[in-house]
């Protein structure tokens, strides 16, 4: 299945029940919840799904379950965030084994690589695989930036089709438009940055709290591209307050605890994690209260 990397591409948190298991009928729920919203297509395993708590094994089982019960209605794309190059590399041939359509990539975990190092690993792994790649660029999380001239030197890779913009700088969109035009596609990977990176051109985005609101996520998403930017800008005010758990270091916790209020997820985190607690908590639920007290009608 070919990825257009355009829209709105949920990075799903992963559901797990009470004694800590994988819940996959929570998982159909909040899948089947995307598919009606129009997203196109769902990360699996990803910063926001727990991906260094989840073994192997529960990756393999989370994206054959999602293969087969979407049945090529939207991709899976599989996270892969390692510290050792040959354990990207197996992740990437397994992940393409279970049915993936692509992958989303992050620079190497745990140790600071310089930009030689950085563009080789994307090589290797690009190189290991034919399924499409989107980048992950949050050099403000992970310490790395995928500059310009590290994409440049990674122009060669036809399967490295897109970049999730993560490193809050909002003229980075122009930039890479300007540099490399429609080369590599440009997804908004900051929900608090969904409206402006979405009218400077961006093709998508790569969203946190569509895990909680799908509808509103893709509405903001069609007004945009529609230039209807005021019926965008209306939903996007009302949503600010939720967007804000996106670039909260507890945002798993936050939007996990949001989903709850929507019936589409539950609150069970995989310790370390804790559910949030406290005046943290009670603040949180004031705010999804108010937000879902004021949610705009958005019509199919």
């Amino acid at each position: 299945m070919a990825i257009e990397w355009s829209g709105v591409i949920p990075a799903l948190t992963t559901k797990f029940t009470e004694d800590d298991q994988l819940d996959f009928d929570l998982f159909e729920k909040n899948l089947d919840a995307q598919v009606e919203a129009g997203v196109s297509g769902v990360i699996i395993g990803g910063s926001l799904g727990e991906a260094s708590t989840l073994s192997l094994s529960e990756k393999e089982e989370l994206v054959k379950f999602s293969v087969q019960y979407l049945k090529g209605k939207i991709p899976v794309i599989v996270n892969i965030a390692e510290g050792a190059t040959r354990d990207a590399v197996f992740l990437a041939e397994s992940a393409e084994q279970w049915g993936a359509q692509g992958l989303m990539l992050l620079p190497p975990m745990r140790y600071k690589s310089t930009d030689k190092e950085t563009v080789k690993y994307f090589r290797d792994i690009a190189q290991a695989t034919s399924l499409p790649i989107i980048l992950y660029n949050n050099p403000v999380d992970y310490k790395i930036e995928i500059t310009l001239e590290m994409f440049e030197q990674l122009v060669d890779l036809h399967n490295i089709q897109a970049v999730k913009e993560s490193t809050r700088d909002v003229t980075n969109v122009t930039r890479m438009k300007n540099r490399f035009g429609n080369r590599y596609k440009v997804l908004c990977g900051v929900d608090t940055l969904t409206f402006e990176e979405l009218v400077a051109g961006a093709d998508g985005l790569v969203a946190g709290l569509v895990c909680a609101f799908p509808k509103e996520t893709v509405a903001i998403y069609k007004y945009v591209k529609e230039g209807k930017y005021k019926e965008a800008l209306d939903i996007y005010r009302w949503f600010m307050p939720l967007l804000e758990f996106d670039i909260n270091p507890q945002l798993v916790q936050y939007i996990k605890l949001t989903e709850v209020y929507t019936g589409i997820g539950s609150e069970y985190v995989r310790l370390p994690r804790l559910p949030l607690s406290g005046s943290e908590r009670t603040e949180a639920i004031k705010i999804i209260e108010a937000s879902l007290a004021s949610r705009p009608c958005v019509l199919e």
